[in-house]
């Protein structure tokens, strides 16, 4: 279960707790609040550190940001049974003709976007500017959950388009849940 919680925010009243969960293992990056994954690194020709992802089936470059996406995708792959196979990392959305980046959106089986993620490095502070964003790509996708990550703080909210509302929830939901 992800406790979820959120400061900063005009309307706090309406946000979940906020999960925390264990890590003991050794990364090569900050221990995150996810259980963490066994994710495959190397080191590039360059001398950085490369990260298997496990989606794109390729490896990249190891940043902060990145940590963060690869873990809570694993957590959602091993944790709350997403398959991998309905999972897209990075695509491009247009958004009032300018070009944007999603981070990640989770598909039903039938191929229609369910969730869409927002992730930050765990330096970057969740905040109403970052569900914003996501809010902005949410306008053309209209999907029925939004997550937003830091690793350390987690946010999801389920979209009442019916009532022009959303509600945030006190766990990311299970994947047979979504529907």
């Amino acid at each position: 279960m992800i406790d979820l919680q959120l400061s900063g925010f005009s309307q706090a009243e309406r946000f979940g707790n906020c999960l925390t969960l264990a890590s003991s293992k050794t990364s090569p990056m900050q221990a995150l609040n996810l259980p963490e994954q066994s994710i495959k690194t190397r080191v590039n020709v360059h001398g950085k550190t490369e990260v298997l992802d496990v989606i794109r089936k390729k490896f990249i470059v190891l940043q902060p940001e990145e940590w963060v996406r690869q873990q809570f995708i694993g957590y959602l792959i091993q944790h709350k049974n997403y398959p991998a196979s309905l999972i897209s990392i990075e695509k491009g959305l247009k958004i009032n003709s300018l070009q944007k980046r999603f981070d990640a959106v989770v598909f039903n089986r039938n191929g229609t976007p369910l969730v869409l993620i927002e992730f930050k490095a765990p330096s970057i502070k969740l905040s109403e500017k970052t569900f914003s964003q996501i809010a902005a790509y949410n306008l053309k996708m209209r999907v029925k959950y939004l997550i937003i990550s830091n690793g350390l703080t987690h946010y999801c909210c389920k979209m009442d388009y019916e009532n022009g509302d959303f509600q945030f929830l006190k766990d990311i939901p299970d994947y047979e849940a979504l529907n």
